[in-house]
């Protein structure tokens, strides 16, 4: 259990009332000088600066948005700089850089004089959640998501200082328990791929094979699916499912929707910050029942497809293609089915290749597998208890790894704005360990702001 210091001072900062006798207060321009060095040839490494990792490798992160023809006259970074997303620093968008790089003119770039400090101290005061209010006062604009903290603005806010040797020991206790709370951390996320994986698996044999094991089977005639019950149908989508697309001048008090992880969401378009389209005349009015896919990343990642069913009414943008099935075929199965798909197989089954444009009559010609409606009906029964089950363990280990993480934001604040005194603490030798990021949680560009 530990204890805080035996001596406080008063500072009375708005987000730390005191700290340990010993430490100090001081500006931040007494630490850091700004940084503008330039690429010559912009060859050496893209940069981004993420909310929830820091400074990362661009490469390492799934982001959509533009990418500039040339990097020349880039920023250059080096190990050990702090970097600063000016829109984003309120949003914890900074830390240390542990790469040599390039980044946006628009970032900041500050380095400390002399090694006046131990950057891994201030990497995890900087980013903690106390510290964060300063950067978020500091930081000015109409527009919340326009919020820009100015250089001068961070080179003269407060910032708290133990002495060297303090520093480095909160450095070696926070690595060595951050590294122990990563490798919890990391290991029930690995619980709930596996958890995704086993649920998808479930689904797709029973959407493709069936719930009767002993049934006989027929070739169904496609290389990578195989056998298939032999009273099922192998049927076009444009046999089962027609495109619905009305243009409306009058939706503009509809629900507006939008697809998340295979979620139908609502977007409150009276709240929705942002500049919205001057008309929805292009935008598709969606009903309940209606499957929802979004083609356009298919453009990025051939290997899954998004798909959702749609439980309400409302209007999606004409991103999406939406489909009303017939009667041979139930909204719920028909979901399922094409949540089964590897669309990198069928597209390249079909001879289509990698396409930049996709629609709705370039997958009409999807085989599906149609089983008698009544069957439909008991495999899609099972395959939502099979999710719910799942989904409740998911949910269940999701939480668990929300305590750690707030486990971890806590000591990490509580160590390093003096709360807690760790001076006396034996730190053993360990295996550092990063909280990984994991194909459901990559990047985006919400997380990133781009190079521009």
């Amino acid at each position: 259990m530990l204890e805080g210091y035996r001596e406080y001072k008063d500072i009375n900062l708005p987000w730390l009332k005191s700290i340990p006798k010993n430490w100090d207060m001081k500006r931040t321009k007494s630490l850091f000088i700004p940084i503008n060095e330039r690429s010559q040839k912009g060859k050496e490494e893209l940069l981004s600066v993420s909310s929830k990792y820091g400074v990362i490798k661009r490469k390492n992160a799934t982001v959509t948005m533009f990418k500039a023809a040339s990097y020349e006259d880039y920023k250059l970074c080096w190990k050990n700089d702090l970097v600063i997303n000016s829109l984003w620093a309120w949003q914890t968008g900074l830390g240390f850089s542990p790469y040599h790089g390039i980044i946006s003119t628009a970032y900041s770039v500050f380095r400390l004089k002399n090694l006046c400090a131990n950057y891994k101290f201030l990497h995890y005061l900087l980013r903690g959640t106390d510290y964060q209010w300063e950067l978020q006062v500091r930081s000015k604009g109409i527009w919340r998501s326009r919020y820009q903290l100015s250089d001068n603005s961070f080179l003269d806010s407060p910032i708290i200082l133990p002495p060297q040797l303090e520093q480095d020991q909160i450095v070696r206790y926070l690595d060595w328990k951050v590294s122990m709370i990563n490798k919890y951390i990391n290991a029930k996320k690995k619980q709930v791929e596996l958890l995704k994986e086993h649920k998808q698996a479930i689904i797709n044999q029973a959407v493709t094979k069936g719930l009767d094991m002993n049934v006989p089977m027929k070739d169904s005639g496609i290389e990578w699916l195989g056998k298939i019950p032999a009273h099922w149908n192998i049927l076009y989508l444009s046999q089962v499912a027609e495109e619905q697309y009305i243009s409306n001048n009058e939706i503009h008090n509809q629900n507006l929707l939008s697809l998340s992880y295979g979620n139908i969401v609502n977007k409150d378009i009276n709240t929705t910050e942002g500049l919205l389209p001057a008309s929805f005349d292009t935008y598709q009015i969606v009903n309940h029942g209606n499957v929802i896919l979004r083609l356009t990343d298919l453009q990025n990642d051939w290997k899954s497809l998004r798909v959702g069913l749609a439980t309400q009414t409302g209007i999606i943008t004409s991103a999406y293609v939406c489909l009303f099935c017939k009667d041979t075929i139930l909204p719920e199965y028909l979901y399922l089915l094409l949540h089964s798909f590897d669309i990198r197989k069928v597209f390249y089954g079909m001879g289509g290749g990698v396409r930049q444009s996709i629609g709705y009559k370039e997958i009409r010609k999807l085989l599906l597998l149609v089983p008698p409606q009544t069957e439909q009906q008991k495999i899609s029964n099972y395959c939502k208890d099979i999710v719910v089950e799942i989904g409740n363990n998911i949910n269940h280990i999701e939480k668990t790894i929300n305590l750690l993480q707030e486990y971890r934001t806590r000591l990490i604040s509580d160590v390093v704005t003096g709360k807690v005194n760790v001076q006396n603490v034996k730190v053993p030798e360990f295996e550092a360990e990063n909280d990984e990021l994991s194909d459901n949680e990559q990047e985006t560009d919400a997380d990133i702001i781009p190079n521009q």
